[in-house]
């Protein structure tokens, strides 16, 4: 398919095409590569510069869906129910409460791009820049997120196109093709590259960059031992821990904060900082112990060999300090009625070994 454009041959226009010896009529023309992509498939992808033709591309998969947001009411409210709105703003991988509460207008171009996907993300979706206008490290773990979202759901023909090949291992799509080179390429879902962190010891002063987003409390012990998380140079998360006294338990520790920056979220990340966590105290000598209001963190230590449930797990908290209102950023969480999740790390068994 050949495009073509025609503008007017004014006087500015042919002194900068006679600057550089360029010969030009007034038309333009392009050649669109010709794509034959599989009739079934859950993910396809786009790739190749700007100009190369992905958008009129896309055009042949439909039309991107046009989003309107409501400047006064949040951007959760825009969902049919709280649990789709929890599923789908978590399956981008914006997994921020204070964020879900806020109107579109005040958010991030981040958010807002993220925002965007959760509602686009359906049967004959077609998304256009993806992940253009978010930072590579991001735009990687959106990818993970989005991807593990349409395969959970059995979402079916979504067309992704974008300027940015380092998604391609992330996104995992059934086929790729390269408007450079006009090559269609099938592949089959592979696994994930793998996610180096690094965690480096911090004051607690390090903790005002993650508090805000804290799933219940801002608050942190002085006396906690903390670590910044650190992924390819960025930091993307916090973890600290703090003594846990007791009468009959010698050299115990428990989980006191564990932060995943909502940029970051949707790869896991979280239930692999509190193994590490785990297995730093344990290679001390001591034992460790944690509780969680997160269902998606207990549930993985449910099913963890390196976790123990103790006789409190999945009990509704009955202290005094659950009984109170935490207060983080914008919201506030009554959560006397939440389950707890409490558990033990054990790490891997002899047998296991």
């Amino acid at each position: 398919m050949q495009l073509k454009s025609t503008v007017e041959l004014d006087q500015i226009t042919v002194e900068c095409a006679k600057a550089f010896d360029f010969e030009f009529d007034g038309n333009s023309t392009f050649d669109v590569p010709q794509l034959n992509a599989p009739t079934q498939f859950q993910i396809g992808l786009i790739v190749g510069p700007s100009g190369s033709g992905k958008s009129t591309l896309l055009k042949k998969f439909g039309s991107e869906q046009s989003i309107e947001w409501q400047h006064d009411r949040s951007i959760c409210s825009h969902f049919g129910t709280a649990d789709e709105a929890i599923k789908r703003l978590g399956a981008v991988g914006l997994n921020s409460v204070p964020v879900w509460v806020k109107p579109y207008h005040v958010l991030s171009t981040g958010e807002r791009f993220r925002a965007d996907l959760a509602r686009r993300l359906s049967d004959g979706a077609v998304i256009d820049e993806f992940t253009s206008v978010v930072d590579r490290n991001v735009a990687k773990s959106c990818s993970y997120a989005t991807a593990r979202h349409i395969r959970k759901e059995g979402l079916q023909s979504i067309v992704f196109a974008t300027c940015h090949y380092d998604i391609v291992e992330w996104l995992q799509p059934d086929w790729v093709f390269d408007t450079t080179v006009g090559v269609l390429s099938t592949r089959g879902v592979e696994r994930r590259p793998t996610i180096e962190l690094e965690l480096i010891p911090s004051t607690v002063g390090a903790w005002a960059l993650f508090r805000q987003h804290h799933y219940l409390t801002a608050n942190i012990n002085r006396s906690a031992r903390c670590w910044v998380v650190e992924w390819e140079g960025t930091a993307i998360g916090f973890a600290a821990v703090i003594p846990m006294p007791s009468g009959t338990l010698k050299n115990a520790w428990r989980g006191h904060r564990t932060v995943v920056l909502p940029e970051f979220q949707g790869l896991g990340l979280g239930v692999r900082i509190s193994d590490a966590m785990g297995l730093m105290v344990r290679a001390e000598g001591g034992r460790y112990f944690s509780k969680s209001s997160s269902s998606r963190l207990g549930e993985y230590r449910n099913n963890s060999p390196l976790w123990k449930p103790t006789s409190k797990n999945q009990k509704v908290r009955g202290d005094s300090a659950s009984k109170k209102q935490w207060v983080n950023s914008n919201y506030r969480m009554a959560h006397a009625e939440r389950l707890c999740y409490s558990h033990e790390f054990i790490g891997v068994s002899k047998c296991a070994e």
